[in-house]
């Protein structure tokens, strides 16, 4: 996720990103927090999430919240000793001198947890916390992760719809060959679009479907469609007519 908003080929700066339940990992947030960007994930089971107390000596300020309170507080003084460590990593994320991948192996490689990491942990618990009291408050913030989320996962399913070669698998580990693939189906994806937004406009002309359409029916209009797609061509049987095989069966014999 991290790798795909740092390194997407536009010019295009990303502020947020959706995510689903996998992506609300402590390191994720602690991490998209240093690189600038809000992690915006739909929890799952959002009974089961935890509240990190920002000190012991509030203990009791918040009694209707204990249940899902956690037992210790945040250890700052953690997070303000490994902070110029966490900066240096995220750093060589957002430079493409070490990826997310080789940053995590270095931290896991060991029995004993590094001591950066359990800083990144920590800082992700405070940027969590904040997240899911703004969720909770916030009925705007989650219908937004709502239809991002809705977005990106219809146009996940418009990709296996077009790339149902060999079962959507890329089974090659010749760059060239993936990037040739990829870039395909990023121009199958184009033409999909660019159709049917000339389709739409044309329906759009009409009057009486214009008329029809209320500001809710426009709203959700979307390009990304493809029920309209026979990817695997059109084949024409016409079961009234026989078809000449007998006189080329007897010539080849």
């Amino acid at each position: 996720m991290i790798e795909g908003v740092l390194r997407h080929c536009t010019d295009m700066e990303v502020e947020r990103q959706y995510v689903d339940s996998h992506g609300q990992s402590e390191i994720a947030f602690a991490f998209t927090h240093l690189l600038g960007f809000q992690l915006l994930p739909r929890p799952k089971r959002i009974h089961k999430q935890t509240l990190w107390r920002p000190d012991l000596e509030t203990t009791e300020t918040y009694p209707l919240l204990q249940p899902v309170l956690s037992t210790r507080a945040i250890q700052w003084d953690l997070i303000e000793q490994h902070y110029d460590e966490m900066v240096k990593y995220a750093t060589s994320l957002r430079l493409g001198t070490a990826d997310a991948e080789a940053i995590l192996r270095r931290f896991t490689r060991s029995d004993i947890q590094h001591p950066t990491y359990a800083a990144l942990a920590e800082l992700g618990k405070v940027r969590k916390t904040i997240f899911l009291c703004s969720y909770l408050h916030s009925l705007d913030l989650r219908r937004e992760i709502q239809e991002g989320l809705n977005t990106i996962e219809n146009w996940n399913s418009a990709n296996s719809f077009i790339f149902y070669g060999k079962g959507g698998e890329i089974a090659t580990n010749r760059l060239e060959e993936q990037e040739l693939a990829i870039l395909s189906l990023h121009l199958i994806q184009l033409c999909l679009v660019f159709m049917n937004t000339i389709m739409l406009q044309q329906v759009l002309n009409e009057a009486q479907w214009a008329k029809r359409m209320t500001p809710e029916d426009l709203r959700g209009l979307t390009p990304l469609i493809y029920s309209n797609v026979n990817p695997y061509g059109l084949f024409v049987l016409n079961m009234e007519e026989r078809l000449a095989l007998g006189d080329d069966v007897e010539q080849a014999a």
